[in-house]
């Protein structure tokens, strides 16, 4: 597989098939942006240079961990990766993607407690991947994806190499 820039991909696990970062949204860094007047509020009144600082602060830190917290997405010619967890794809069922109401009922009323998640609700299309391990507790995987196809795909690529199938 090749990336914008026309190069191979290749990880730990052979070659990546699809690999996507679920970044914050604009819009999200815009909101977070209501805590520097909410800490001025707070803050000027006692003093003014330490509540600009404290702002700022504030701002920075909720900025930086809406950035740490991104998850990263990725199909190998081994497994899936989700978030911290990974399965491999010889216990990788048939991937379907679900957009709009459909991925609103998955998130929701169809979802299934038991069910491993990787959500981002500032991204509305979902995945949802059946775990095969009959000793697996986890049914399937749900997880948030701008690109549901590209994901389906790659795990239909992926799995013709996956020894034993």
């Amino acid at each position: 597989m090749q990336n914008p820039e026309g190069d191979e991909v290749w990880s730990n696990g052979g070659m990546t098939h699809f690999s996507e970062r679920l970044w914050p949204s604009a819009w999200l860094f815009l909101a977070t942006a209501l805590v520097i007047p909410a800490s001025l509020l707070v803050f000027l009144p006692i003093n003014a240079n330490v509540g600009v600082a404290v702002a700022l602060l504030l701002y920075g830190a909720c900025t930086g961990l809406l950035i740490l917290a991104a998850p990263r997405i990725e199909v190998t010619d081994v497994a899936l990766k989700a978030g911290r967890a990974t399965l491999p794809l010889e216990f990788a069922g048939e991937a379907s993607a679900y957009r709009k109401t459909e991925a609103t009922a998955e998130r929701g009323v169809r979802l299934d407690a038991r069910a491993y998640l990787v959500l981002r609700g500032w991204v509305d299309p979902v995945v949802r991947i059946p775990v095969a391990d009959d000793e697996d507790p986890v049914p399937y995987w749900l997880v948030s994806t701008r690109r549901p196809d590209e994901l389906v795909a790659a795990l239909e690529r992926a799995r013709p190499r996956t020894p034993g199938r």
